[in-house]
């Protein structure tokens, strides 16, 4: 019997690898031909796909802002790639293809299981023109998603925003995951040591929704109180109009209030020579994939009670819950840790437990291949 074909749609060719690259094996160990789209390809993250064993495929697509033409072009390039591929059954995430996958597999009669990734900048509605867009979105999901066979949400609050907003029925047929599951021998486990020299570590796009101004803030403060603790920051420049000054970054670098590393790759050695992770994000996530990492890890974390981040920490237990844009409710656990660095090792243990528990890639794995192989019966 012939293999059934699963695409993927992403927004991006290195979101395949880094966050869908177990998916893709997965599926293909679970019998399935797996082609994998998404824009301009570096010859480097095409080959690890077919080093995978699914197939590349380019489309255009625009990632940020709205050009109806150049959209309707994205429409009509998945759904040639969706016929001259015979596909069975396609699987979007993340706002775009979401929405434009949906559109394309739905014309074509193919059936659709969409992962709702978190809803970012549009549904923060901060601003005149982020509450413009969260109107446009929502009328472009509705057109979209009805007919998708499952939805997938990676929590319940934008499950019930979805609802409220009357984007889906209570008909609707949806599931739930824990984010896109981490691979827990990548990221292994490493127990803290005591030390003096407290340090904690940011790892986000730099923009402001990602509360990286709030922990410059926070270092300042306590950079001045405790000058044997370190506070470090990964993340590549950003274009966005919210994004933090590259300059304001460096100087404070240069003043030995922060440790700015610019973008790295090997997230997994940083998180295990620093001891607490810190995310005071106030976007709109689905659920961070960097905390699911440091959990794994072994970190300590604290990071925002909001939507998708709090569903990594277990209050008290791995880390601490803090209300947004709160910069006195980040100073109290980052201060906490440094006057009592003996919670560290205590706390990471448990962190690593829950990622065991609950965000173990094989489990989420496991989840959408039977929800898949489910609509294909």
């Amino acid at each position: 019997m012939a293999k059934k074909k699963i695409l993927l749609i992403a927004s991006y060719d290195g979101s395949l690898i880094r966050f869908r690259g177990d998916f893709i094996k997965y599926l293909i160990k679970s019998g399935f031909d797996v082609f994998a789209t998404a824009p301009s390809f570096t010859e480097k993250n095409s080959e690890l796909i077919k080093a995978m064993g699914a197939t590349p495929i380019e489309f255009n697509l625009q990632r940020t802002g709205l050009n109806p033409l150049k959209d309707i072009k994205s429409i009509q390039e998945l759904k040639s790639i969706m016929k001259s591929n015979k596909i069975d059954l396609v699987f979007p995430y993340t706002v775009k293809p979401v929405i434009y996958g949906s559109m394309a597999a739905n014309s074509c009669k193919i059936p659709v299981i969409s992962l709702i990734t978190g809803l970012g900048y549009a549904f923060t509605g901060l601003t005149a023109k982020a509450r413009l867009l969260q109107r446009f979105n929502e009328t472009l999901y509705k057109l979209s998603i009805r007919k998708n066979k499952v939805i997938v949400f990676q929590n319940k609050d934008d499950y019930q925003l979805f609802l409220d907003r009357k984007v889906i029925s209570k008909q609707q047929k949806v599931d739930f995951v824990s984010g896109s599951g981490i691979n827990l021998t990548q990221f292994s486990f490493k127990e803290k040591k005591a030390s003096d020299k407290v340090s904690f570590l940011l790892v986000a796009r730099l923009i402001k929704e990602k509360g990286i101004a709030l922990y410059m803030d926070a270092a300042k403060i306590l950079k001045a109180k405790y000058p044997n603790a370190e506070f470090h920051l990964i993340g590549a420049p950003e274009t966005s109009p919210s994004a933090i000054s590259e300059d304001e970054l460096n100087l404070l670098h240069k003043e030995g209030v922060i440790i700015f590393h610019g973008k790295q790759s090997n997230i997994e050695d940083h998180l295990h020579q620093r001891d607490i992770f810190v995310l005071p994000s106030y976007y709109r996530e689905g659920l961070p994939r960097t905390t699911l990492e440091a959990c794994a890890c072994g970190n300590p974390i604290i990071t925002t009670d909001s939507v998708g981040c709090r569903e990594s920490v277990k209050e008290g237990v791995n880390g601490f819950l803090i209300e947004p844009q709160n910069l006195e409710a980040l100073v109290k656990p980052m201060e906490y840790f440094i006057t009592h660095p003996e919670k560290i090792k205590e706390m990471g243990i448990k962190s690593r437990a829950y990622a065991e528990e609950r965000f173990d890639v094989n489990i989420i794995n496991n989840d959408l291949t039977n929800l898949i192989k489910k609509e294909l019966q």
